[in-house]
């Protein structure tokens, strides 16, 4: 009899196993389909709208926030090329602060009667792209590097001072000529690319497509509310970051005085660190 009972206990356990992975298996099921109605939800929002011309998408107040926001990531591409050399992808947050000081600018128009056009998704892009193209000249335009690295001043302190040193100081013009080369080269190059990449190929980009349903969700209803939370941590944590480094400013009194000259790892580490070997 224990024997029996034992093999049904064993049956009944084998059965309820069976039984939660299935249920497991259609809870996975209907998250995916969940997650696929949203997706089209917000492809559904816009199916009735029509795209504007080009001369709509671009106008003043995106290109004020445009340059507003290029000199901010400037700065922050400057300060991230001169201390790790790492720059990471600008795209996210240029589409996100965008969007933030649009809806803000449009808003208060809407309120006084002044708007004359709303704000759209198009215009969201021209103001990415601007931003991230403005603050890709400052990395790619080689002002943390070799721009400057090939001035008379780096070539005194080169192990040759004092020979016969070739060296090109900066000046406003050729550096202005020098930009333009460097950024329509990439435009000149991915006109044709765009064809046989995107076109034919079909391929799909991670950052652009990222950057696409991004700015797609920010402009519904959920996406604009989640917007408003996301620029809220991110204003919160610039303030303090901002702030922390004025602070340190006051105890600075040289390279290697004050907080950021704390041995952090130990001194050993300290020791090697990285700017101890950069050669500039």
């Amino acid at each position: 009899m224990d024997h029996k009972r034992d093999e049904e206990n064993g049956l009944d356990g084998n059965y309820n196993s069976v039984v939660e992975t299935e249920h497991m298996k259609e809870k996975e099921k209907e998250k995916e389909n969940q997650e696929e109605e949203e997706e089209m939800s917000v492809e559904r929002l816009f199916e009735g709208k029509e795209v504007p011309s080009w001369r709509e998408q671009l106008t003043v107040r995106a290109f004020v926030v445009r340059f507003v926001l290029s000199v901010l990531f400037t700065f922050i591409v400057m300060k991230l090329n001169l201390t790790t050399g790492i720059i990471p992808s600008l795209n996210v947050s240029a589409g996100l602060l965008g969007f933030f000081f649009v809806s803000v600018w449009t808003k208060f128009l809407d309120k006084s009667g002044l708007l004359k056009q709303p704000f759209t998704r198009q215009e969201n892009t021209v103001i990415q792209t601007c931003v991230v193209a403005s603050s890709g000249i400052a990395f790619s335009g080689g002002f943390g590097s070799y721009l400057f690295g090939m001035s008379q001043a780096i070539a005194k302190q080169s192990e040759n001072a004092g020979g016969n040193e070739e060296y090109k100081n900066p000046a406003v013009a050729w550096m202005i000529g020098f930009l333009f080369v460097v950024s329509f080269l990439g435009l000149f190059s991915v006109v044709p690319l765009r064809k046989i990449m995107i076109v034919d190929f079909k391929l799909t980009y991670p950052s652009g497509t990222a950057t696409a349903h991004l700015i797609n969700s920010f402009h519904t209803p959920q996406g604009a509310k989640l917007a408003k939370k996301q620029v809220r941590v991110l204003g919160k944590y610039f303030s303090f970051s901002f702030l922390w480094g004025f602070f340190q400013w006051f105890f600075a009194a040289g390279d290697d005085c004050g907080f950021a000259g704390f041995p952090t790892f130990g001194l050993k580490a300290y020791k090697y660190k990285y700017a101890s070997v950069t050669p500039f």
